[in-house]
């Protein structure tokens, strides 16, 4: 797929395939690394690609402000950027996904919640791996203390201190900082996937069954004794290739079930009663 680099209204980024073409499905992929990281090609880039190339989609990564420099909500504006210039491109809602993992899951959950707050026309479906959903800083989530000696990539001390970069002073409670406490009714489809031994397992199975319960068709696949964001590490892990297959069947059925029933109208969120 080919790869190169644009600029989508102010935001830099890595363009897959021909990003002019908006009559193909779009990937928006944000990118993880806790919110201080850059792109790593081999992992991101790689992984978007193929999974573009499984979709036959084109595809967009923001290079949006890291932290500490860049606080929230300077990321998020960023994607919620991108994902307007999107719409204005002319790539209609419906053939839109996002997917992000680790930080970048965060922000996929924020976007949602930011782009139905203001009344903006919602993606086909979103896949949030490994995601981290409660910035808090509490660690009332089980797996944060449960899987601290299993974790072989994130130690709990890193995981605080990307945190606490990232939200500043910020009400760290609002659902843009922890989407934990979003309320989830009215998003698209998601996908939910982490690994059993990670500290942040909970942040993905607690707003899987919140998502759930607000009504959200949901999916949520936890896979035994691998890493953090373990579908990035297909050079290592063969289970990764068939992680990533199942994202590409999840986000191919969406899209078509998309194309039928929001072909040629504008979908906005339908909240719960």
């Amino acid at each position: 797929l080919p790869l190169g680099h644009a600029c989508w209204d102010g935001v830099p980024g890595a363009s897959l395939g021909d990003n002019g073409d908006c009559g193909r499905n779009l990937v928006l992929y944000l990118h993880g690394g806790g919110f201080f990281l850059p792109v790593i090609p081999m992992l991101h880039l790689g992984f978007a690609a193929r999974l573009c190339r499984d979709l036959g989609a084109v595809g967009f990564m923001p290079d949006y402000r890291l932290s500490p420099q860049h606080r929230y909500p300077a990321a998020l504006d960023d994607c919620e950027t991108a994902y307007r210039h999107a719409l204005a491109a002319g790539f209609e809602p419906h053939r839109i996904v996002l997917v992000g993992e680790s930080a970048g899951g965060q922000l996929v959950l924020s976007l949602l919640h930011r782009l139905r707050s203001r009344g903006l026309p919602l993606p086909a479906a979103a896949v949030c791996i490994s995601p981290v959903t409660d910035l808090t800083g509490l660690d009332a989530l089980p797996s944060r203390h449960r899987n601290r000696a299993r974790d072989p990539l994130v130690p709990l001390s890193a995981l605080r201190a990307a945190m606490d970069l990232y939200s500043g002073d910020a009400d760290r409670s609002h659902p843009e900082v922890s989407p934990l406490y979003a309320d989830f009714a009215g998003f698209p489809p998601l996908y939910f996937l982490a690994a059993d031994t990670e500290i942040m397992l909970d942040d993905a199975v607690w707003a899987a069954r919140r998502a759930q319960r607000a009504g959200v068709e949901t999916r949520l696949d936890i896979w035994p004794m691998l890493p953090h964001v373990f579908p990035l590490f297909a050079r290592w892990f063969p289970e990764a290739r068939r992680a990533r297959q199942d994202i590409a069947a999840f986000l191919e059925q969406q899209l078509r079930a998309a194309a039928v029933t929001r072909s040629g109208t504008e979908f906005r969120p339908k909240l719960a009663a």
